[in-house]
């Protein structure tokens, strides 16, 4: 029996959750980083959105479809100049700051042939950012007494995969930082929390499968319990939570959002393994 669901999933916006609030989304021009600013967008936020140059024409159109036209700052978030420009035409173009998600992200998978250059890049596009804007998200956010900072990490924070030293060195940091600045930052009702995707069809995923989504979905579906992959807008809810109200007492946490990707144990599925016990 297959239970293949390769349905984009429809997510219903609440109207006006976030009508007067802001938000800056890293990594927003693509993949996991639009489907959040996009929800966000729908819910009545005003966003500024940083990305790669590459992206922003494609990125813009796909906001613009939609009726908005958010501010697409450009640049590499592994210069600290770049972060720190970047924080100040957002509060320039905003005027205050109650949400800042930390999204973008340099995929590197390297092991015993990493280089240090490959080192340097997984953590500067990655924790290293995270950690500088955080700093400066959590100045505009204290003299407002409230802030919102959701981290974008990964299943493979947790977990050994092959050959991959450096991206889950670094999203393993993610974890880490999203704790002890959730610490250091509840005295100024700054809440830091942190979404674990498991795989998700973004551009990276689709460059391994060579586009092949129809060959590879049930290869790397058998990795999660729900036997798919993930879509970015699943991403975009558990964030959009993470950031309201609704969470106003979640702080230091992550929330895996990974299809039962880490529930599963040695044995997988079940499907070709006869388990004691079953009959």
């Amino acid at each position: 029996m297959s239970s293949l669901n390769t349905n984009l999933p429809y997510r219903k916006s609440i109207s006006g959750r976030f009508m007067g609030r802001t938000a800056l989304v890293t990594g927003g021009t693509d993949g996991i980083g639009r489907a959040i600013a996009l929800e966000l967008l729908r819910e009545g936020a005003n966003v500024v959105i940083a990305g790669l140059e590459a992206d922003k024409e494609n990125g813009s159109k796909t906001f613009l479809d939609e009726g908005f036209s958010p501010l697409i700052i450009t640049g590499d978030l592994a210069s600290e100049a770049f972060c720190k420009d970047l924080m100040k035409q957002s509060l320039q173009h905003l005027g205050r700051l109650d949400f800042l998600v930390n999204n973008a992200f340099s995929f590197v998978a390297k092991s015993l042939d990493a280089t240090r250059q490959d080192w340097l890049r997984s953590f500067e596009v990655g924790p290293f950012a995270f950690a500088l804007l955080t700093q400066l998200a959590a100045e505009p956010m204290k003299s407002q007494g409230f802030g919102a900072i959701v981290n974008i990490s990964s299943i493979s924070c947790r977990i050994a995969q092959p050959n991959r030293w450096t991206y889950n060195a670094a999203k393993g940091a993610v974890a880490q930082l999203t704790r002890c600045s959730a610490l250091d930052l509840a005295p100024f009702g700054i809440r830091v929390n942190s979404v674990s995707p498991g795989w998700i069809w973004t551009r990276e995923v689709d460059k391994a499968a060579g586009s092949d989504r129809a060959k590879y979905e049930p290869i790397w579906g058998k990795f999660h319990m729900l036997r798919r992959l993930g879509h970015p807008i699943e991403i975009a809810g558990p964030v959009l939570f993470l950031l309201s109200e609704d969470a106003s007492f979640i702080t230091g946490t992550d929330i895996p959002v990974d299809g039962g990707y880490n529930g599963l144990g040695p044995e997988g599925l079940g499907e070709t393994t006869k388990i004691a016990g079953s009959t």
